[in-house]
Parts: structure tokens; sequence; C-alpha cells
């Protein structure tokens, strides 16, 4: 699929299929998220994959009960790690940029998934501390999304997207 297709057909999908996701396109989706732009390249930022049914439960739960990601047969949990930029740059890189390396990852895993034809849901509800101790994380690494990637069982909901001349604004003058 090309990318700006890609762009078009992404949706959040709150249902999915029990068909598995091949390895190749798990590869696939982490590769696109590898390839995301990080700051000074460091790539603060680490990538749980989830397939137990029992964590994929517990996710859910702490996830503000959202159990359609308990039907995915792969969650993707994106977490900052704040050390791996700590010394380049010190406050602003574990409190901004290591959060915004993860997020910047987890969009192009989305669009990795949804050009492989895959279904995801952006998940930013959650208790961090519980997400923490689901997935087992370090100490030190932030929860910042939880993507379930799976195959769509709905289909698109025509959604409506604010105008261009509504988002971008010339420059001051």
């Amino acid at each position: 699929m090309e990318l700006f297709e890609a762009y078009r057909q992404r949706y959040s999908v709150r249902a999915f299929k029990s068909t598995p996701i091949s390895e190749q396109a798990v590869t696939a989706i982490l590769e696109a998220a590898n390839s995301a732009p990080s700051a000074g390249n460091l790539q603060a930022y680490e990538i749980v994959i989830v397939r137990d049914a029992a964590r994929k439960r517990e996710l859910a739960r702490v996830s503000c009960e959202q159990f359609f990601l308990v039907d995915a047969p792969v969650v993707l949990v994106f977490c900052a790690n704040p050390d791996r930029n700590r010394n380049k740059y010190g406050d602003r890189g574990t409190d901004r940029y290591c959060v915004q390396d993860a997020s910047v990852a987890c969009a192009y895993a989305q669009l990795a998934a949804t050009a492989l034809e895959l279904g995801s849901c952006w998940i930013g509800a959650f208790d961090e501390t519980d997400v923490k101790r689901v997935i087992n994380a370090p100490a030190a690494w932030r929860p910042v999304v939880i993507l379930p990637v799976g195959v769509p069982a709905d289909t698109a909901k025509s959604r409506c997207r604010r105008a261009l001349t509504d988002i971008a604004h010339p420059e001051a003058r």
C-alpha cells in the first residue's frame, strides 16, 4: 500500500478477528517503528510484545477496561526509556524527548500495520504503574502507548476531519 493511501485507510480498530498475525508482519511493523526519527537518534523507547491472553486481559483491565484489545493477537506496549538519552539531553530528554520518541515510533507502527492491511488502535488511557507491573517493565521505563494489532473484524466508519485551514496557520506577522 502506498504511504498516502495508508494515511487515508488508517482508522481506530476496536474489534479484531482471531486470525493470527505472521511473524513476518510483526517484524515489518517493528522495523517500521525502528525507522522512526528520534532525538539524537538515541531511540529512547522500548517495545514490549504481548501475546499472552491473561496478560492482555490485565492490560485491558488497567486501560479503563478497553477489553477489545484482548482479541488482538498482538499487543505492542511502547515505553519511553529516559535512561537512553539522559546523558545527552538531561531533563528535557527524560521528560519530553523519550515520550516523543515512543510516540513517533508507535505512529510509524500504526501506518505499517495499515499498509499490511491490519488494524490497530492507539490506547493512551491507562494507569502507568499498573501497565509497568503487567509487562514487568524496569523502574525507569514509562508506558506511553498500548497498540493492539490484528485483522479488523469491523469496517472503517467515515470520519470527519478538521479542514486544513482550521489546523494550519500562517506564521504571525
